[in-house]
């Protein structure tokens, strides 16, 4: 097993320093300047260039980079907010942008695995025709729609929760946020649920539970959820890391402070330093996301850690 973890660790290592080698020769292909202040002169915008170092080769700002954010330096704003540390401003914001994600991600898998169990328990029966209707909306509906939803009917018609994020209840501002970001992760867990615990139930494995007297409850929760997690486990990593890194509309639909709004500012203002950080932040987030869920697989199904050693 250790063998197997390390393994996946390395390889998560080297797949981190490729992207953010390419995120560097992005940046450096994009057209535009962090300095479009139409009161610099080319001289003064020459001057900047060089003082941040950006009239060095990408090579070399690369490792240059690489060397700093190792220390914790990720570098400084050049128009956002000038010469203010990077590191710092991922830091307050970066807290936010997680706790909605994982508010999301937790309404979602609550949600969508009672959905999906109940719809497949009950299979063929109108509660399963009406979640399988519930599901479909929710992979349809794209999650700013059910954000305005929310925001007019929820918080100012009946005024239940807060229209804008609000610093003094951050987690009651961030439910309506987290409700209309969990609509899509719970229709796809519902779904992916619901199709494999009818394949389970349906296996000769169940039947022979079945045949030594097993009650439905303890078989349910004993041996067909267990079979059933796998591949919904599979699942939930990348829809975990899509709710982090693909909040950014709903953090701007409840004024929340987040990261993805931070780095739609940088990429609006050409501000590199910003922009290479957010992005590489995420990077990091989906790369140990996929690592702990392989790494899970393994745990669950020990065949897939076996299959992946000898390969």
């Amino acid at each position: 097993m250790k063998k197997y973890i390390t393994k996946r660790i390395l390889i998560s290592i080297a797949t981190l320093f490729f992207i953010l080698l390419v995120l560097f020769i992005l940046m450096d292909l994009m057209p535009g300047s962090p300095f479009n202040d139409e009161k610099l002169s080319e001289a003064q915008i020459a001057a900047l260039y060089v003082k941040y170092g950006l009239d060095k080769p990408v090579v070399i700002r690369f490792f240059l980079y690489v060397k700093n954010m190792l220390s914790g330096d990720l570098g400084v704003s050049y128009a956002i907010n000038k010469n203010f540390a990077i590191s710092q401003m991922v830091k307050e914001r970066l807290g936010i942008s997680i706790l909605v994600g994982a508010m999301a991600m937790g309404f979602g898998t609550i949600f969508g695995l009672i959905l999906g169990i109940t719809s497949a328990l009950k299979h063929n029966s109108w509660i399963d025709n009406l979640s399988s209707i519930i599901s479909v909306i929710g992979v349809s509906v794209p999650s700013y729609v059910c954000a305005m939803l929310l925001a007019y009917f929820i918080a100012f018609k009946l005024k239940l929760f807060p229209v804008l994020y609000n610093k003094s209840l951050p987690v009651f501002s961030l439910i309506l946020p987290a409700l209309a970001l969990s609509v899509s992760p719970m229709a796809n867990i519902a779904r992916f649920t619901r199709s494999e615990m009818i394949d389970v139930l349906s296996s000769d494995y169940i039947s022979l539970v079945q045949s030594m007297g097993i009650k439905d409850n303890k078989m349910i929760a004993t041996h067909a959820m267990r079979n059933t997690l796998i591949p919904v486990i599979t699942v939930m990593g990348p829809i975990l890391v899509n709710l982090l890194t693909g909040s950014s509309v709903i953090e701007k639909i409840f004024g929340i402070p987040g990261i993805g709004s931070l780095m739609i500012n940088g990429i609006q203002m050409n501000d590199y330093n910003v922009t290479i950080a957010c992005a590489f932040v995420y990077s990091v987030m989906y790369i140990i996301m996929m690592l702990i869920v392989d790494i899970l697989y393994g745990v669950i199904d020990p065949r897939i850690r076996i299959s992946k050693e000898e390969k």
